[in-house]
């Protein structure tokens, strides 16, 4: 059996690297002949709107956007699930139990954990949802430390729509001051060696949209 080494894994990062930069200078080539993935049909509009002030709200639930998500970055999770169709059914949770969403950027980290805990200080409810690009969420609480949290969805590969929505829908309950049963994750011992390398460029390039000097600002979205 092939070990994978820290070296292996930054080879393979630095060649997708320069696949990815070759694919932005090139034509655009054929798109491959694959199914579609669940979702793909929502499309979305997202766009940075002015500073984000804390909520008074104590039904609102922020959503945290790390720094690239929705149109900086691929517009698709690791497993290629559209950002249109992740936000909305988060959203959508947070809606079905009866709680108002805010979605925010996030531009000083693209750590999922400190992500996810600047939306829940600005949330009115004090809950608020981190989410990344590759779509690694979070479910965290105003007065945890960051690297505590409510709910972590670590493995980005197994997170589907329906995950997502409960993810929502539990932030919410939350919010309620309920003490929900945690969502059920699935869990794939294969997930991480098969996309350790991909998940590491998602991270490095979105990482290279992170300003410091900027405080997170509302998000206006729209779906079509």
């Amino acid at each position: 059996m092939t070990q994978i080494t820290e070296a292996a894994v930054r080879e393979a990062v630095r060649e997708i690297l320069a696949q990815m930069q070759l694919a932005e200078t090139a034509s655009p080539a054929p798109a491959p002949a694959v199914a579609p993935v669940a979702g793909d049909d929502v499309r979305m509009t997202i766009r940075d709107l002015g500073p984000a002030k804390a909520g008074t709200s104590p039904t609102e639930v922020v959503l945290a956007l790390a720094p690239a998500f929705g149109d900086k970055l691929k517009t698709k999770t690791i497993t290629g699930i559209s950002h249109a169709a992740v936000l909305r059914e988060i959203l959508a949770g947070i809606e079905e139990e009866g709680c108002t969403p805010r979605v925010i950027r996030v531009w000083h980290t693209s750590d999922v954990a400190f992500v996810g805990l600047t939306g829940a200080k600005l949330a009115g409810s004090g809950i608020g949802i981190g989410l990344q690009s590759r779509g690694t969420t979070v479910i965290h609480q105003r007065d945890l430390f960051p690297l505590q949290n409510l709910e972590l969805f670590p493995q980005a590969p197994v997170i589907d729509l329906e995950t997502y929505r409960a993810i929502g829908r539990n932030a919410a309950r939350y919010a309620k001051g309920s003490t929900p049963d945690p969502v059920k994750q699935k869990n794939d011992q294969m997930a991480r060696p098969k996309y350790q390398a991909i998940a590491a460029v998602f991270h490095i390039r979105e990482t290279s949209f992170v300003d410091r000097e900027k405080k997170p600002v509302d998000v206006e979205v729209r779906f079509a």
